[in-house]
């Protein structure tokens, strides 16, 4: 039996897909999220008014105009009034800048190695959101503000609009601890009303567990194994007869089977003793500083080959707000948790190059939102949604180029200003989905929701 509401949504997806798998430029997405903040301004977006007035109330400076700028109170929405107010008194760099590759983009001394693969990156500086609090880092996934509630995020979007590569894996997958309680959660590698089998399923990079509970709890042959899932899938076949509109047991049926096949695929793909001493070099495992996440983007790059649609990673996670959330002793957090990710994450977008894998692997490089450019208190900035810094590489985007601007002072996304949206909109764009065409019945969504792709950073085909 097939209810009117399943079989609509199986309608819109067959419309979206015309009978086939979009074909796009990329085939598969690595998501690199910062959770807390990066600051823009000591990353990818140097100001160098900022150390010209530095210590200065923005009033006694050329650059008052950014408080009495409409934007500071049209798109905010703050959860609590007041809680995160601008910062008026001007804050130095806290690090250098250098001009680098061919292209001679400016990057941050903290981020030399990703700097040495800029040629092969596009910049967006001109990216804004709307919650100044870490709601943001939800609404960063769905594109929606925290207190309207829960959504689809981009990598469920993904998972529900493309096919499967590989039978044996799951299509999105999230490595790293992800997005704390308090500021999204679950919700934020969510499905929503797509369905929980749209959602991400965590993996740890342990080739003994990589999964908890995918494995039976005593000894087991395979072939005694196989006749009991397929005990238990007749029995599910019944009882999703009887039950057909529960999505959260169409789900389960799913995943229990998708687990018996993970069994094998997935542990063998966290063995990353298989890479050569050269290859975990490259990624920086050689190293106590970068080996965490060089260990977590191997895996990812080793997921990506194996088939899986969107690897969704996260960075910073404490279980709170975030690490980069960089209130006080900015320079020396945001210095040691850059030497963490930054060769990692250029020896990722390496390996690609060499492997072939970078034309058709989008790579994105994001955070909630950027940091004030004035002080919150003697050394740390504050949060800010008004104008930011996110970046892409591979998958067909344009290497070597900037996208948009904010204004001398890093505060306000001024010049091809793009919502969080827009970073969603160009991603489906390069892996063949038409962003307006996702829509589920009974669930309109809104203008905001769809996102443009930034065009001006696609390389022509």
């Amino acid at each position: 039996m097939t209810t009117r509401r399943a079989f609509l949504s199986q309608l819109a997806l067959g419309a979206l897909l015309n009978g086939q798998v979009p074909r796009g430029r990329a085939k598969r997405v690595i998501w690199l999220f910062m959770v807390g903040g990066v600051s823009h301004m000591e990353s990818f977006d140097p100001k160098p008014e900022l150390n010209k007035y530095a210590g200065r109330l923005l009033d006694d400076t050329p650059h008052h105009a950014a408080l009495e700028n409409p934007l500071l109170k049209q798109n905010l929405r703050e959860v609590i009034a007041g809680l995160h107010k601008a910062r008026p008194r001007l804050y130095p760099l806290q690090t250098g800048f250098a001009k680098r590759g061919q292209s001679g983009i400016e990057v941050s001394d903290w981020f030399p190695h990703i700097g040495s693969c800029i040629d092969d990156i596009a910049v967006v500086r001109s990216v804004w959101t709307t919650d100044n609090n870490h709601g943001a880092q939800m609404q960063f996934h769905t594109g929606r503000h925290v207190l309207e509630g829960q959504f689809p995020t981009i990598g469920s979007w993904v998972h529900y609009g493309l096919g499967s590569l590989n039978e044996n894996l799951p299509q999105f997958v999230v490595l790293g601890n992800p997005i704390d309680p308090c500021c999204g959660g679950p919700a934020a590698h969510g499905a929503s009303y797509l369905g929980p089998e749209h959602g991400g399923v965590q993996l740890a990079v342990d080739p003994a567990n990589p999964l908890p509970f995918a494995k039976p709890h005593v000894a087991m042959e395979t072939a005694a194994q196989r006749r009991q899932f397929d005990l238990i899938h007749n029995f599910n076949k019944i009882t999703a007869g009887q039950y057909p509109e529960d999505a959260g047991l169409q789900a389960r049926i799913k995943s229990y089977e998708l687990a018996f096949r993970m069994q094998t695929a997935v542990p063998e793909i966290m063995r990353l003793s298989a890479e050569s001493a050269e290859t975990q070099k490259l990624y920086g495992i050689d190293h106590a500083t970068t080996k965490p996440f060089g260990e977590t983007l191997l895996a990812a790059r080793r997921m990506a080959e194996s088939g899986v649609r969107f690897i969704q990673v996260f960075h910073g996670s404490d279980g709170g707000a975030g690490k980069w959330d960089g209130h006080s002793n900015l320079k020396k957090t945001h210095s040691e948790l850059a030497g963490q990710v930054d060769l990692p994450i250029a020896g990722l977008l390496k390996d690609l190059k060499q492997r072939g894998l970078f034309d058709d692997t989008l790579v994105v490089f994001a955070t909630e939102f950027g940091r004030t450019p004035g002080a919150e208190g003697t050394n740390g900035r504050d949060h800010h949604p008004y104008g930011f810094s996110v970046w892409l590489a591979g998958g067909g985007i344009k290497g070597g180029v900037v996208e948009g601007a904010t204004d001398e002072i890093g505060f306000h996304a001024v010049e091809n200003r793009h919502y969080v949206t827009d970073i969603h909109a160009t991603v489906l764009h390069q892996l063949g989905i038409d962003a307006r065409k996702l829509e589920v019945p009974g669930h309109k969504r809104i203008d905001l929701d769809y996102g443009e792709p930034i065009h001006r950073i696609i390389a022509k085909a």
